[in-house]
């Protein structure tokens, strides 16, 4: 005979994840009961928790969940367009706040310390988007934003949004990146022309393109780091 799934509600007070939270912190609790507190409510015969365990099984760990669309999450029995959202926006927030937290203090000196800042928000996305850093003479960072939103295999870039916003904060370099979701870390020829019209762009206003990284959810690659700045 299965077993029955028990509501949250009929829970010892010490087993259920609100209640676990406020007591004993957040870092005690699994991945599995931060979702369900997120989820809320479950079904008649199936609690959050157990949608929630359901959800990571499903998506394979909180790696691929942050990947998920709306689509994906009200596939799952339970999982309206409400919860499907406000799942997504805690793995966004979450994906924001490294970036946050690091810009306001943090100088750019390497590939690997920008890919340290666009990596929390460009690594899990289905999509491409191209972003940008601004960066002052001393390389410390100004400000940061997504430039565009594109689909499954391509972004338009509008390099005079770019500029405006460099010339607003007085950046003196800029870095670009966008991702592959394709997990193919190899430029296209729209990559090589856009990161040399931006090169020969910036030369007329005394902005310095310090380098273009294009990340896959797990690497990343340079176009300073190559040599391709030049060659583009």
């Amino acid at each position: 005979m299965k077993e029955k799934d028990h509501p949250i509600s009929s829970l010892q007070v010490d087993d259920r994840p609100r209640e676990r939270m406020a007591k004993l912190g957040r870092t005690v609790l699994s991945d599995a009961e931060i979702l369900a507190i997120l989820i809320g409510s479950g079904l008649k015969h199936k609690s959050a928790l157990s949608l929630a365990r359901e959800i990571l099984v499903v998506a394979g760990g909180l790696r691929n969940l942050a990947r998920w669309t709306v689509d994906d999450y009200t596939a799952v029995p339970g999982i309206g367009q409400a919860k499907a959202v406000r799942l997504m926006s805690a793995f966004e927030l979450g994906r924001r706040f490294p970036v946050d937290n690091q810009k306001a203090a943090i100088h750019v000196k390497s590939s690997a310390e920008a890919y340290d800042l666009f990596q929390p928000v460009l690594s899990d996305l289905r999509h491409e988007e191209f972003w940008v850093i601004y960066l002052s003479n001393a390389n410390r960072v100004l400000a940061r934003e997504k430039l565009s939103q594109g689909g499954m295999t391509g972004t338009v870039t509008d390099l005079r949004l770019l500029f405006r916003k460099a010339l607003s904060v007085h950046a003196t370099g800029v870095i670009l990146a966008h991702n592959h979701p394709s997990g193919n870390l190899q430029p296209s020829s729209s990559d090589h022309n856009l990161t040399r019209k931006t090169v020969e762009a910036g030369k007329i206003m005394d902005i310095t393109i310090l380098d273009h990284l294009i990340l896959s959810p797990t690497d990343y690659v340079s176009f300073a780091d190559e040599g391709w700045l030049t060659t583009s």
